[in-house]
């Protein structure tokens, strides 16, 4: 999750400095300081979220490119927003359930689903900024869950790069693993209390919400 589940190599050549000397320089969490009142967060956070409510997490954005063009465009204004942010310290450290995506690795797994007798669930990102590590997740409940371990590095205030280390498809009884390879980064560009707003290394794009749980291999 690229910022969800990626099994497939990603050119990438980051410039970036030592994470533990970032560390140093830039705050451990994110607030909006930028000259923008309240209320024009909450318009245009309300706005993105009415657009994206319908889109079955992107699956029916696919074939919609004015869609995709409308819903980039609100993107791109929470970015303005949360452009002086922070956006790599604790806040980032949590669950982050999927609401909507370009990634089409992704959106494939969840449409494909129900030909292998299943439905996929959550779609998630879990994330330890301190630990320095990203699971990508697909759940199908009740039991099944594939998932891809990553570690991260903090590369700027809002840039995060990061590695695929493995990948496990498992079910109730059962734990296949999986060969993944491949690295790259992704921007927090829009980070508060309920939602993140993520641009990655090939141009797409994610909305993605605090989950009501915390996700555990």
């Amino acid at each position: 999750m690229a910022t969800a589940v990626l099994l497939h190599h990603i050119p990438f050549n980051p410039q970036s400095p030592n994470p533990n000397s970032l560390k140093s320089h830039y705050p451990r969490s994110s607030t909006i300081t930028c000259s923008t009142t309240t209320s024009e967060v909450l318009s245009a956070k309300r706005h993105l979220l009415n657009l994206v409510s319908d889109q079955e997490r992107g699956l029916k954005t696919l074939n919609n490119p004015s869609k995709r063009s409308e819903i980039v465009e609100a993107i791109d204004a929470m970015a303005v927003l949360g452009q002086d942010t922070v956006t790599t310290g604790d806040s980032l450290s949590a669950t982050w359930r999927l609401l909507w995506t370009t990634e089409k690795e992704q959106l494939f797994i969840i449409e494909k689903a129900p030909l292998f007798g299943t439905q996929a669930g959550d779609v998630l990102q879990v994330i330890d900024v301190e630990k320095r590590v990203l699971n990508n997740v697909i759940t199908f409940p009740p039991s099944g869950v594939f998932f891809v371990r990553s570690t991260i590095e903090i590369a700027s205030p809002q840039r995060v790069n990061f590695r695929f280390t493995s990948a496990v498809l498992r079910g109730k009884d059962w734990e296949f693993p999986l060969p993944p390879f491949g690295q790259g980064w992704f921007e927090s560009v829009y980070i508060d209390d309920d939602i993140r707003v993520v641009k990655d290394i090939r141009g797409d794009y994610l909305v993605v919400d605090r989950a009501p749980y915390a996700w555990k291999e």
